[in-house]
């Protein structure tokens, strides 16, 4: 494949990608007006958001199974169109059942899209390349999660809700077309076409009960017997799944890439990711429009800030790696996410804008650097007909830990406030204890199995030659 194929293919992944993305955030800041519009409580309007992350956080890891088996392209065409008619869908929906509904299609096409982007995308570039395409990869991975608020401002102010679900069509019809004449089919040549039925069953009920339990947690109460009985399908169902997957010839997930330290420890840094981003974007809006009173649009053009950051620092971050090490240059990227979260915890209502957006530099930086080299790094450990599965685990692992990041941050918040804590000091101590929970996060990227890591690449190196 010539380089314009390769830049117009990898353009046609990104467009999906990018818009699946966006919708996980871009909503957030017009659900005033949809409050307004349907005259329903936020705590209803609430489940437009909801219910997308619920339908991505469930259909992800059984996504990522079935493009393997059965053509990453067709499945990746697939969840663009559903996500293309969903959005119109949900753009002329007139009542809040209807968006609800429309959302959770879109959340269910977002899982496809999402997790197939990646290992389409390592099919296009030679594997001398992929370090840099995950470089990439990552920049706009951050751009699409922390751009959201600022668009979705800028749309709302000046056009209504309606159109930040109308901006997709075009989109996902250039994607489509893109994606039919440069992609190439592509699957996993170790896949059978036989559909591990129960595995998916038992992950979908433990990923939808812990999920549901997350974002229903601050309303219902994290000891009461609702919560706690969602939280206890869901261990039931997920040991139910290791067991199937333990038995089974051919199983949905293979067990065996948690025997690889960089893949483990990787995942569980995704996973603290996500939850330490939750306090630099969804915590920080919430201040920035309470505290300091701003509004919508301006409050997301101040967190733009981040994300512009956060790109520029992903592809830098493919030569820090060069210079340090993978390891090294995503433990800095995660003590740098931390200190921005305490440097946010001094923020007050006097706070100047340019104090605010020097932080969001600080946290930009760190989330640019740690997630492109954490990505790129748990894909070299993995055999390359594995990209797909592993692919699917880690966009799991990060949803898990935005969605707990949210119903976590959200009662600290509450409940400091409850105490008779000022909205100030509420904000400064759920700050300090995001910055905290990012910590574990270094030991996990600093501490991976070089040894392990060798043999997997020299095994590697192996099977290339019998395949040559």
């Amino acid at each position: 494949m010539n380089k314009k194929y390769q830049i117009i293919s990898f353009a046609a992944i990104i467009l999906g990608f990018f818009m699946a993305l966006l919708d996980t955030t871009v909503v957030n800041i017009t659900l005033p007006k949809m409050t307004e519009y349907f005259n329903t409580t936020m705590n209803h309007i609430s489940w437009v958001v909801n219910a997308y992350n619920l339908a991505t956080a469930v259909i992800l890891v059984t996504a990522s199974r079935l493009s393997d088996q059965f053509g990453r392209k067709k499945l990746f065409i697939a969840g663009v169109v559903l996500f293309t008619i969903s959005s119109l869908l949900c753009g002329i929906s007139n009542s809040l059942q209807a968006l609800i509904i429309f959302r959770t299609l879109q959340g269910i096409a977002a899982a496809f899209v999402v997790t197939i982007a990646m290992p389409l995308s390592t099919e296009i570039f030679p594997p001398e390349k992929r370090r840099t395409i995950m470089a990439l990869w990552g920049a706009f991975s951050g751009l699409a999660a922390a751009s959201g608020p600022s668009i979705g401002g800028i749309v709302t102010q000046f056009f209504n809700w309606r159109c930040i679900f109308f901006i997709n069509i075009p989109i996902g019809c250039i994607c489509i077309i893109l994606t039919m004449k440069f992609i190439k089919e592509s699957y996993d040549p170790t896949a059978s076409k036989n559909i591990d039925f129960w595995g998916i069953v038992t992950i979908s009920i433990a990923m939808f009960c812990l999920t549901f339990a997350l974002m229903k947690s601050n309303e219902k109460g994290w000891a009461s017997s609702f919560i706690l009985s969602f939280f206890a399908v869901s261990a039931i169902a997920l040991i139910l799944f290791v067991i199937i997957e333990l038995k089974v010839k051919e199983p949905m997930v293979p067990l065996s890439l948690f025997k690889s330290l960089p893949f483990t420890n990787g995942s569980i840094t995704l996973f603290l990711l996500g939850l330490g981003m939750m306090s630099g974007t969804y915590l920080l809006s919430f201040f920035l429009i309470q505290v300091k009173g701003l509004n919508q649009l301006s409050a997301g053009l101040i967190i733009s800030t981040m994300s512009l950051t956060s790109m520029i620092f992903s592809i830098l971050s493919t030569i820090l790696t060069k210079k340090l090490s993978s390891r090294l240059t995503s433990a800095l990227g995660i003590l740098l996410l931390s200190v921005s979260c305490y440097l946010n915890s001094s923020l007050t209502q006097n706070s100047s804008n340019t104090d605010i957006i020097l932080r969001l530099i600080v946290a930009g930086s760190g989330t640019g650097l740690s997630m492109a080299t954490l990505i790129g790094s748990i894909m070299a450990n993995v055999p390359v007909e594995k990209i797909g599965i592993a692919s699917g685990i880690n966009n799991m692992t990060r949803t898990l830990g935005t969605v707990l990041g949210v119903a976590l941050f959200l009662t600290i918040f509450t409940s400091n406030m409850t105490a008779q804590m000022s909205d100030v000091k509420a904000f400064s101590f759920t700050f300090k204890v995001s910055a905290v929970i990012l910590l574990p996060g270094i030991l996990f990227a600093l501490f991976s199995d070089k040894k392990r890591s060798h043999d997997m690449k020299n095994k590697r190196f192996v099977e290339n030659i019998d395949n040559v």
